[in-house]
């Protein structure tokens, strides 16, 4: 069973991604260090001791569609309420709504350890914090006074509708539209897929977040407006009125996540009788200019999936400790007792394990670094741009290789159980499950990786990237200089991975700068990862030298002298592989 590692999770807050330092400055306004043990502390009980045991009656049940309506899982409402009732859905919602307004960096080690316990719970209220941040930022104060605060208590939850039959990644093909009703609504119709938590047991109303496209819209992705949908109306004293023209037609059939509510939703087919065609909707924000709007959310939530991704990691490395650890075949070398050695003294097995452990720590720490820079953005100062563009860089990194990593880690996980793994009595098979879904979802990895070498890496002209990869070079000649005892060749193996990116990092910019678009997006899913083994080695480096504990590294050399040497193949792959590619894919087009 998964057990919140809260004290792991403490470490790298404070000593890893800069939680302690923004403490000690005061950036986090009077967040205290108690208050924040003592938040981590009340969460990882709660993940371990209230979500964690109904992982497996929603994976076995699933969400089931009765009509038009959605029956959660044995215990999950329940569950739900004791979420809210807990305050967990304000924790880092506005204080003029309710909210705590705590850090960020809090809200993504609560969203770990959620995710941990039930990947399929955690992600709907991951979407209604992401949609109290889009009304937030651009809603109007009607609007606001109006939804926030059910949505920042958890009373009411929301979605986010993006996705159509032929519109994935691509929203210029978007076809849901709006219409103007002439009294400052509009009315809205289209269908929409993949819709999570998009109709459920939890909540009465539920508060869809909607793009479409308006009659006189310019074509593309500059014609979209968002617009606010709520499945039941709200009366002037914030009691629920009349059902809205908005319904799920079906639910999906999945590979994991069962018990989360995967909808196929349908708006405006006039089926609340003795009412119009066409669900009624608000603007939020401008008209056709929706799509910003909405990447606020997505931006959110794609550090959210990232979470994710680091979430079953924990799980899967925990469960695969433990069954290493009672698990007896053969004979070892390092085992003194009776009988058959548990697996956990082969060699083999321990090398899957430390691999399974120092990738979901790099993740972690690369998420939670994220999360600090997007907290010192908002703590203001004469830095805003520089942590808003590190929030910007780390961004799609966090995102995408977490979720590479949730899946190669689930994936060794059922490894290490042999054939039990392959059996659903475990419980790793349900992992690999569950942590398919978030490399595809918000973004696939591959678009995450375009966004960091086409938007990301030319911000400040590259001078921001250039900074980092410097910072990195700081941390590996703090770990030199430290003498730590148990080092080996870690920061020789480290400057070697800092010198991988740096190379693939100049070749990048070069190439979009001489017109080689095709050569850098060829290279580009290789560099995400590339990026993130050299930065991930670079903080089990600090971690070390923070805590000189044997335990830490330890971890450390182990990742640099058996992990890091993948950077200096991802640089070639990087830098040289765009032609071989163009070449092969001849072969490819029908």
């Amino acid at each position: 069973m998964y057990r919140a590692p809260v004290e792991e999770i403490a470490f790298t807050l404070k000593h890893v991604a800069g939680l302690k330092a923004a403490l000690e400055t005061g950036a986090l306004g009077d967040l205290t260090e108690d208050l924040t043990d003592a938040v981590l502390t009340e969460a990882g009980r709660f993940a371990t001791d209230e979500v964690a045991p109904l992982r497996t009656v929603g994976d076995r049940q699933g969400a089931v569609l009765e009509g038009s309506s959605v029956r959660m899982p044995d215990g999950w409402k329940n569950l739900y309420r004791r979420w809210i009732d807990g305050g967990w859905n304000a924790l880092s919602g506005p204080a003029e709504f309710g909210g705590q307004g705590l850090p960020a960096m809090l809200a993504v080690a609560a969203i770990e350890m959620w995710n941990s316990g039930s990947l399929a719970f955690g992600i709907g209220p991951t979407l209604t914090m992401g949609a109290v941040e889009a009304l937030h930022k651009h809603a109007s104060a009607e609007l606001q006074a109006k939804y926030l605060e059910k949505l920042v208590s958890g009373e009411w939850m929301g979605t986010m509708n993006l996705t159509e039959p032929q519109a994935g990644s691509d929203l210029a093909a978007l076809r849901a539209r709006g219409e103007r009703a002439g009294d400052g609504t509009y009315r809205i119709f289209g269908q929409k897929i993949f819709i999570t938590y998009g109709e459920h047991d939890f909540t009465d109303n539920i508060v869809h977040l909607v793009l479409a496209r308006l009659p006189d819209a310019p074509a593309g992705t500059r014609g979209i407006s968002l617009f606010l949908v709520p499945k039941f109306l709200v009366n002037g004293d914030g009691s629920l009125g009349a059902r809205n023209d908005v319904f799920c037609s079906s639910i999906e059939h999945k590979l994991g996540i069962h018990g989360s509510p995967t909808c196929t939703m349908i708006f405006g087919d006039g089926f609340v009788e003795g009412q119009p065609a066409g669900a009624i909707g608000w603007l939020v924000g401008e008209e056709n200019k929706g799509l910003a709007c909405m990447f606020t959310m997505m931006n959110n939530a794609r550090l959210a999936v990232g979470m994710q991704g680091v979430a079953i990691a924990e799980a899967a490395f925990q469960k695969a400790l433990a069954y290493a650890n009672e698990r007896r075949q053969g004979k070892a070398p390092s085992y003194q007792g009776e009988g058959m050695a548990p697996i956990v003294h082969h060699p083999d097995v321990q090398r899957n394990l430390l691999t399974m452990q120092a990738l979901t720590r790099v993740a972690r720490a690369i998420s939670y670094s994220c999360a600090h820079a997007i907290d010192m953005a908002r703590a203001g100062g004469d830095k805003i741009a520089f942590w808003q563009e590190r929030a910007n860089l780390l961004t799609p990194v966090a995102k995408a290789f977490s979720t590479d990593i949730g899946v190669d880690v689930a994936s060794i996980g059922v490894q290490v159980h042999g054939g039990m793994g392959f059996i659903e009595e475990t419980g790793a098979a349900a992992l690999l499950r569950d942590a398919r879904i978030a490399p595809i979802y918000e973004g696939t990895n591959g678009i995450q990786a375009i966004d960091l070498v086409t938007r990301k890496l030319p911000q400040s002209g590259g001078e921001h990237v250039q900074a980092y990869i410097a910072e990195l070079r700081e941390d590996v000649e703090a770990l030199r200089k430290s003498n730590l005892s148990g080092l080996g060749r870690s920061a020789e193996k480290l400057d070697a991975a800092i010198d991988a990116l740096a190379d693939a990092t100049e070749a990048l910019l070069a190439m979009q700068t001489d017109g080689r678009a095709q050569s850098a997006l060829a290279g580009a899913t290789p560099y995400l990862r590339l990026f993130a083994l050299a930065s991930g080695g670079t903080f089990l480096a600090r971690a070390a030298v923070a805590s000189a504990a044997p335990e830490r590294v330890a971890l450390c050399r182990f990742f640099a002298e058996n992990l890091a040497d993948e950077t200096g193949a991802l640089r070639e792959r990087t830098v040289d592989g765009g032609d071989s590619l163009a070449a092969a894919a001849e072969a490819l087009f029908a």
